[in-house]
């Protein structure tokens, strides 16, 4: 067991305990009962150090969720309906008294998580202020008001006096977002509004915003992130300098492999799609390997030679496929024998294969590489794994993906992801493209791609069955 506030705030642990009670009772109305806590003070929760896990995982299955959804370019309706599903699906908790506490464990964790870079600060920032705004816009206007209320912002309600005299520019503002021309209207200073400002959805008037009571939320969000941010910077130096060598046993690997980790299936397993043979492996490799191992493999073929960091990601993945030990050893000895002879291929290669397959060694049974994984290694000269969308220069990967058959219009959608760095969604958007088909969850291992390559090109509606 350990104290979510000892980690993070140990000097004020009496403060916090103060935090948590105001944030469980609130200011809120008896007939208004708000779950969304403001996350101002690490709480002092005892968690259970696999609860301290499980926690995180779950809330970062939704903020991933989201950060795909934001990059697929969803709509307002459609990101509102994604939230809630994602919150519904991985934030319940079988003690219903418990939601509270695994939403407020789960984010001071990622906080940590994510507290240790500039890349992963901006990151977290961006998702939990989404993730926010959503939950704000669920709760019921008495409950708004409420948490408004706890921001302690100075800002008043514009007085009946002040409004009379702006009444006919705040109709039309009324009216262009949909609200009712009785309308309650606060005054603010129109730097702390910017996305109403923005979006032309306020009236200005001597360097105030008049936002309606709807709008609330742009101002709420604004203090949120604020407040996010700064906490996330004082994070990182109280990780720095104390509690990671403190907590560095137990803690430090969590922490650092939860900002990197991949949350769907290991693929150490086959699936259904495991009848492979060793004479069908060109066209599988042509209709149903991702990019990445889409290269691999032609280079394999190409040079008769990988590095071992090809040689590991193209082999995991195809023992993820299902190719038996047997086949394995004889399909990489009969790529590699015109370049190393057999004799050397059992002495020098044979044993690491061996050993993927869990047969040498600790005889630990390795799994495929996620996108995760790939996306974040650092392959170095005459080395040809990693990620294609990452790694390749703009004109090798226009090349490579028009040899996959990605169209014109398709391709320009792809570079404009690989440009934002969106890599998982270009290779979803590559998958669509090829397969003609839609890939809502989005692609985050290469065996997940081939497994649904192969769903669709072994479907009975399918006329080009390989």
């Amino acid at each position: 067991m350990m104290s979510v506030a000892s980690l993070l705030n140990r000097e004020n642990q009496n403060k916090a305990m103060e935090v948590v009670r105001s944030q469980r009772k609130s200011s809120l109305p008896n007939d208004a009962v708000s779950t969304l806590p403001l996350y101002r003070s690490a709480p002092p929760l005892e968690v259970r150090l696999e609860d301290f896990e499980f926690y995180a995982i779950d809330r970062l299955r939704v903020l991933k969720g989201i950060s795909d959804g934001l990059s697929r370019g969803k709509k307002p309706d459609e990101m509102e309906k994604l939230v809630y599903d994602l919150w519904k699906e991985n934030m319940r908790h079988p003690q219903a008294s418990e939601v509270v506490n695994k939403d407020i464990i789960s984010h001071f964790v990622l906080r940590l998580v994510y507290c240790r870079t500039e890349e992963l600060r901006k990151w977290f920032l961006s998702m939990e202020t989404t993730l926010f705004r959503h939950r704000f816009l669920h709760e019921n206007p008495e409950v708004q008001k409420a948490l408004f209320a706890e921001f302690d912002l100075p800002y008043k309600v514009v007085s009946r006096a002040e409004y009379e005299t702006v009444k006919d520019m705040l109709n039309q503002v009324a009216r262009s977002i949909g609200q009712s021309t009785d309308a309650i209207f606060y005054k603010v200073p129109f730097e702390e509004v910017p996305e109403l400002v923005a979006g032309r959805r306020v009236f200005i008037k001597e360097g105030n915003a008049y936002i309606a009571m709807s709008q609330v939320v742009s101002l709420v969000v604004t203090q949120f992130r604020s407040h996010l941010s700064k906490a996330l910077v004082l994070t990182n130096r109280k990780w720095t300098s104390m509690i990671r060598e403190q907590e560095k046993d137990r803690l430090t690997p969590i922490i650092e492999a939860l900002s990197t980790s991949y949350l769907g299936p290991d693929y150490s397993q086959p699936t259904k799609h495991t009848d492979i043979s060793l004479k069908d492996i060109d066209q599988i490799a042509k209709s149903s390997f991702p990019l990445c191992m889409h290269h691999l493999f032609g280079k394999l073929r190409e040079d008769h030679h990988l590095k071992h960091g090809g040689r590991m990601q193209l082999g995991l993945f195809l023992k993820g496929m299902g190719l038996k030990l047997d086949d394995a050893l004889a399909f990489w000895k009969a790529e590699f024998s015109p370049k190393v002879g057999a004799e050397r291929f059992d002495k020098e290669y044979a044993y690491s294969i061996r050993h993927n397959y869990g047969k040498e060694g600790k005889r630990t049974d390795y799994t495929p590489y996620s996108c995760q994984k790939i996306i974040s290694s650092t392959p170095g000269v005459g080395d040809h794994h990693g990620c294609p969308y990452r790694h390749f220069s703009e004109e090798n990967l226009r090349a490579a993906l028009t040899r996959m058959g990605v169209g014109n219009r398709a391709l320009e959608d792809v570079l404009d992801k690989v440009r934002n760095r969106h890599y998982q969604l270009a290779c979803t958007l590559t998958f669509e493209a090829v397969h003609g088909s839609s890939c809502d969850a989005g692609i985050n291992h290469p065996n997940q791609y081939y497994n649904d390559s192969r769903k669709i090109l072994e479907s009975p509606n399918n006329s080009s069955n390989p």
